[in-house]
């Protein structure tokens, strides 16, 4: 019979006394009652920490608890920086270097830019909405009013020494926003020696300096007693576009003139008085319809003082129309008043040039 086999080290045969190498090695420890034991190469915590009390979770790995010295803040809140307040609450601090801006109480001004309207810091008129369709470029300022006003500027050369110069307007609506800035171009021999009749181009720019009309006025007779050569302007929106003229009609007692389109059809009737010298009052045309039945506007001469009609003739006009007029026919109608200006409110020198009638 066989030797029984050989028992494991560590373990004694039962009813033995233990084998000499009991108890265990140092690193085998049985395991607490109810826990497991540690697996191999893992070691207790380092000294200085301590389990979590009962019924906290412990910290994750790499985290540490709170400093000493600090209490936890209650739940549902941060606690606030050191030598700071903490702000009320649904309010926040504001930012380091912020300078708080006063409260809007009402709408910014509407400046202008294209589709909108108003008025610029400068004082011109913004571009207006709703633009007619097929406008000319620059005519869209027209579109929205019935009324404008022109103001011709005085210049201390001409008005010092008579020496004619070439005229300079500003063209305003009827807020006195301005809609339009008009140039003359015409030569030095032509204002000194031609006066009132003299040929011209006038440039016509708007708030950007852009030319957008183009008035064209040849050299011509203005009285009844040559009929063939009376006054005439074209009126080109934008240059080289004719988009209307203005033709002076044969008359003894009162000046007459025809608005008419670009296809030469006669739109509106100017009718001037027969005296044209004023006294404290305004000189107006009357704007009739086609057939002369109706008086739809006027383009009106107005007083501008006593001095500057007296040394001057820096003058100041007004013209009226109908809202729904269209926009190219506006802009004959300007044309129309920088003619009569010329033809019959035109100084020679110091000389006034309001006659009676057409002689």
């Amino acid at each position: 019979m066989s030797n029984p086999p050989p028992y494991s080290v560590g373990f004694s045969q039962p009813g033995y006394p233990p084998a000499q190498n009991y108890p265990p090695a140092q690193d085998f420890y049985p395991g607490a009652q109810g826990y497991a034991p540690p697996p191999h190469g893992q070691y207790p915590p380092p000294q200085g920490q301590y389990p979590p009390a009962q019924g906290q979770y412990p910290y994750p790995q790499g985290q540490y608890p709170p400093p000493q010295g600090q209490y936890p803040s209650p739940q549902g809140q941060y606690p606030p920086p050191q030598g700071q307040y903490a702000p009320p609450q649904g309010q926040y601090p504001p930012p380091q270097g912020y300078n708080p801006q006063p409260i809007i109480s009402s709408q910014p001004q509407n400046y202008p830019h294209p589709g909108m309207g108003g008025e610029r810091p400068d004082g011109w008129m913004g571009v207006p909405g709703g633009v007619p369709v097929n406008c000319p470029p620059g005519l869209e300022y027209l579109a929205n009013i019935d009324q404008l006003f022109i103001h011709q500027k005085v210049e201390l050369l001409e008005a010092l020494t008579g020496f004619e110069t070439a005229n300079k307007f500003t063209v305003k609506n009827s807020l006195g926003q301005k809609v339009y800035y008009a140039v003359e171009d015409s030569g030095c021999c032509g204002r000194n020696c031609c006066g009132p009749i003299r040929p011209f181009d006038m440039k016509i720019l708007d708030n950007y300096k852009n030319q957008v009309m183009e008035l064209s006025r040849p050299l011509a007779c203005q009285s009844c007693c040559f009929p063939c050569c009376l006054q005439t302007m074209d009126v080109f929106a934008p240059p080289g576009n004719l988009v209307g003229r203005i033709e002076q009609e044969w008359s003894i007692l009162t000046p007459t003139f025809a608005i008419k389109n670009a296809a030469g059809d006669t739109v509106l009737k100017l009718e001037g008085p027969m005296c044209r010298f004023q006294l404290c009052g305004d000189v107006s045309f009357k704007v009739l319809s086609r057939d002369g039945s109706e008086v739809v506007g006027k383009i009106s001469k107005q007083w501008a003082g006593l001095l500057r009609e007296m040394f001057t003739d820096a003058d100041y006009f007004g013209i009226t129309f109908p809202m729904d007029l269209d926009v190219r026919m506006k802009a004959v109608m300007l044309g129309a008043c920088f003619l009569i200006d010329y033809m019959f409110f035109e100084k020679m020198g110091q000389a006034e040039n309001d006659t009676f009638g057409m002689l």
